[in-house]
């Protein structure tokens, strides 16, 4: 059996309506998977779900009954759960003086509490099934400071150390817990940071050895890793891709 084929596995993508989730999505499915995208914009996700053939669920993740009925219909609806990847994520650039309460919430629930519900929810299913992996999408903002983004970078750090944490506390049930760190990857979210953060694509181009901005198509092979048994005994781990920028210190 190949270890990278996901046929007969179920996965549910957070996010996976555009962007880097969508990117991680299509790859599950071209890989086997059945699929279930959820995402706040229910026109997104019809479109995306019609490409993927996948079942499209409309939540905001904000709300914590909302993280844990988006699992729960994924698993109603696939008829199993055994892949979950948390990608839903939001971003507010201003100066740390600037925000306000309000704004550090919406930041740290879309990005870290969403993903601590749906894990906490994915868990008795995964359980029941013998096994499961779930994939974290952290950020590079996980490993530097930016000037501009507080709470983005102390929920992107939160969800490397909820990863290790759920993956030390669930590898007896054999389900794997892992993150991926992109780097500066072309999606609408970081098309805004150029328009708001000056010289911020000049910069991001001079750092990163590869010489360029990665796509979402650039995460696809870490997610089918992540998401299958070539994954078995790797836990707890949250693996860079950002074309070397981490490698630089």
């Amino acid at each position: 059996m190949d270890s990278f084929d996901l046929r007969g596995k179920a996965a549910l993508v957070s996010g996976g309506n555009g962007g880097i989730g969508l990117g991680m999505a299509r790859a599950l499915a071209q890989a086997g998977a059945a699929l279930a995208i959820a995402g706040r914009d229910a026109k997104k996700n019809a479109v995306a779900a019609a490409q993927l053939k996948a079942a499209s669920i409309c939540c905001d993740l904000r709300e914590a009954a909302a993280c844990r009925a988006m699992v729960d219909e994924a698993a109603a609806r696939l008829g199993r759960l055994d892949i979950l990847v948390n990608n839903a994520g939001t971003n507010i650039r201003k100066a740390p003086q600037d925000y306000s309460l309000e704004e550090w919430r919406s930041v740290l629930d879309t990005n870290l509490t969403s993903a601590f519900l749906a894990s906490q929810a994915a868990y008795p299913h995964m359980k029941r099934a013998g096994g499961g992996k779930i994939v974290n999408i952290g950020s590079m903002m996980s490993l530097f400071g930016a000037s501009f983004a507080a709470p983005y970078g102390a929920s992107k750090g939160g969800v490397v150390q909820l990863t290790r944490s759920l993956a030390a506390a669930w590898a007896r049930d054999n389900i794997q817990v892992n993150a991926v760190l992109p780097g500066w990857i072309d999606t609408a979210l970081t098309r805004r940071a150029r328009d708001e953060v000056a010289g911020l694509h000049e910069r991001a181009l001079a750092r990163t050895p590869a010489g360029r901005w990665g796509t979402p198509e650039d995460l696809g092979g870490i997610a089918v890793f992540l998401a299958s048994a070539a994954s078995d005994f790797v836990t707890g781990t949250a693996i860079p891709v950002d074309g070397g920028y981490s490698s630089l210190g």
